[in-house]
């Protein structure tokens, strides 16, 4: 029988040990569980996959305590990271290894729920065994086309973005400098404002993820410069194992006809190629990710608990988290607004008291 048990790793050793298994993303790296970690103190958790005494997989995640309630994410939902879950190294039935990991969850570690999220997981891995799922939908690029195959995959609009950007002589540049978070924090905040709402995250988590991946290469920062060199456009990109990820992009609304966005995801796409990557996941839906002509994935984000009642619990708490940040953007521009504007923006009652 299968069976989990927790290791103590120091961050060379597990590095050493994950690339061992072909399947590993840079979400299970080290320096990634610690940004996770700091930025939602969470306790890491790094198990080995038993087969008698024989090491057949690992599994990394993260437990958080609400209410005095341990809950395993592998990851959780609003963490701002992908692909975790399983990391097999041997021919192992995917379904066997959950089931050691219910009981790994439940019994060995005390948790009263778990959610992870296996980019090779299927729904026929988890039939009849008690999850809850839902369909983590995105787009996903074959860097291993030539150039000229990348391009002629994009839609008619997506190249025509990219020539005109370049006509405007908008320049990208990869970042190293500090100053980089609150460039592209500033732009996001421009970006959900425009939709009435405010980010999901804070700056601190861009810092904290640039302190921890960036260092290690397995983080590209880009920003977007007009010809007058304002930085209009920002990108980041994480990647390692053969497959990039897109984490995040923001753009000034006012720049955005210059199409400064097209030309970062473009430059990404050949910055990783040429570092030997075979693919690009665009990190989940958005039909606008569709122009970019990668092929649609689809990966079940599974979830269970140990009691009924409690994933009940898990979707009020993100429909409450759902509705605050909706009114925390309604918010923040009732107060932004002159006193003269604000009866034109008409607001909710409840919003602007």
């Amino acid at each position: 029988m299968l069976k989990f048990e927790r290791v103590d790793m120091g961050p060379g050793t597990w590095n050493a040990e994950i690339a061992k298994c072909p399947e590993h993303t840079v979400f299970q790296t080290p320096q990634w569980l610690s940004f996770v970690a700091k930025t939602q103190h969470a306790e890491p958790v790094i198990a080995a996959l038993k087969e008698r005494q024989q090491t057949v997989g690992y599994f990394a995640g993260l437990i958080v305590r609400n209410f005095g309630l341990r809950i395993l994410g592998s990851p959780l939902a609003g963490w701002t990271t992908s692909y975790m879950g399983l990391c097999l190294t041997a021919p192992t039935p995917r379904r066997m290894a959950i089931e050691a990991l219910i009981r790994f969850a439940f019994e060995d570690l005390r948790c009263v729920h778990f959610e992870f999220m296996d980019r090779f997981l299927t729904l026929e891995d988890i039939n009849s065994l008690g999850f809850g799922h839902r369909i983590f939908a995105g787009f996903e690029v074959d860097l291993t086309q030539t150039e000229k195959q990348l391009l002629a995959k994009m839609s008619d609009s997506c190249r025509w973005s990219i020539r005109k950007a370049e006509k405007q002589s908008i320049f990208i540049e990869e970042a190293h400098d500090s100053k980089f978070a609150d460039d592209y924090y500033a732009q996001l905040e421009d970006v959900f404002a425009k939709q009435s709402l405010v980010p999901t995250y804070g700056v601190e988590r861009v810092r904290e993820l640039i302190r921890e991946v960036h260092s290690t290469g397995m983080l590209l920062l880009l920003r977007a410069r007009n010809r007058e060199g304002r930085c209009i456009a920002t990108g980041i990109f994480a990647g390692t194992n053969r497959i990039a990820y897109f984490w995040g992009g923001a753009s000034w609304r006012n720049y955005q006809s210059l199409r400064p966005n097209e030309l970062i995801q473009w430059y990404a796409m050949k910055y990783w190629k040429g570092r030997g990557m075979r693919a690009y996941d665009m990190g989940g839906g958005g039909e606008y990710k569709r122009k970019y002509g990668g092929v649609e994935i689809y990966v079940p984000w599974v979830r269970k608990s140990k009691y009924r009642s409690l994933s009940h619990m898990r979707d009020i708490a993100q429909q409450l988290v759902r509705s605050r940040q909706r009114l925390s953007g309604k918010w923040k521009i009732c107060v932004s607004l002159p006193l003269t504007r604000r009866a034109k923006y008409n607001p909710p009652a409840e919003v602007c008291g």
